[in-house]
């Protein structure tokens, strides 16, 4: 075997990089082709308005507990926070104006995104992958009956219109957890810690929350839509379609999220 040159030595890592650059923007439009052709699809009839309530039940009903949780706990935690680092500068009456602006703002819309990406994008992608699987899809299609139409379009449009419902919910819920907190452990008066919140409580701020949501529910959607339709392989590719699709929902939320903030803010 013939040995290389040392300048083909030196482009070996650059081929490399290169060839995962390709392989990245392939798969980015791969997306992009999917979900226009989901969105052309959907504005046509016939509709399945049954299938939507029942991927909206699914994705905003059945998380309301875990996205419950996950705020109640983390505004307590981020008043206790702010309480603890605000002490070391007498600023401890600034509580009430950080909780409410980084739960509308960010840990909200944020974390209600991450958690329903956990628990709806990978059944999202397990569902259809092992409907391709077994050749349900295939089935649908000798049915005459468009697969987009039927399955996507309803978890995309059930997901954009549940994650600004449950992140309205969330951000309640995570006012009061702060709430709670400082009035019964760090003795906040209440009706004081209600109207600093009310006064930093921005209308502006709510409708960057409610745009990141859809945003966001339109991501969770279309990755556990995406990573289920092209799966292959058995068993094996189901799961690793589950895998695929929360962490790239994960990575679009989160890249996203940055995205929406520095144009609103930068």
């Amino acid at each position: 075997m013939p040995a290389q040159s040392p300048a083909a030595t030196l482009l070996v890592p650059f081929v490399a990089v290169g060839r995962a650059v390709i392989a990245m923007f392939a798969a980015i439009g791969r997306v992009a082709m999917f979900a226009a052709r989901t969105i052309v699809r959907a504005v046509l009839p016939p509709y399945y308005p049954t299938r939507f309530l029942e991927q909206l039940v699914h994705i905003g009903w059945f998380s309301l507990p875990v996205v419950g949780l996950t705020a109640i706990f983390t505004g307590a935690a981020l008043a206790q926070q702010i309480y603890t680092a605000g002490s070391r500068f007498s600023a401890q009456s600034t509580v009430p104006a950080v909780v409410v602006i980084g739960m509308v703002r960010e840990l909200g819309p944020v974390l209600v995104g991450l958690m329903v990406a956990g628990r709806v994008s990978s059944a999202m992608a397990a569902e259809i992958g092992t409907m391709r699987v077994t050749e349900q899809l295939d089935a649908l299609t000798t049915l005459r009956t468009d697969s987009y139409r039927y399955l996507i379009a309803p978890r995309m449009f059930a997901a954009i219109v549940a994650l600004p419902l449950m992140v309205l919910a969330a951000n309640a819920i995570g006012l009061f957890g702060g709430w709670l907190l400082a009035v019964e452990k760090l003795h906040f008066n209440s009706a004081s810690y209600l109207a600093v919140t009310r006064k930093y409580m921005s209308f502006d701020d709510f409708q960057m929350a409610m745009v990141k949501a859809g945003v966001f529910g339109f991501f969770i959607a279309l990755m556990g839509c995406y990573h289920g339709y092209r799966t292959s392989g058995g068993a094996a590719g189901v799961g690793n379609a589950t895998r695929n699709a929360v962490v790239g929902a994960f990575m679009l939320i989160l890249g996203s999220n940055f995205l929406i903030t520095a144009m609103v803010f930068g």
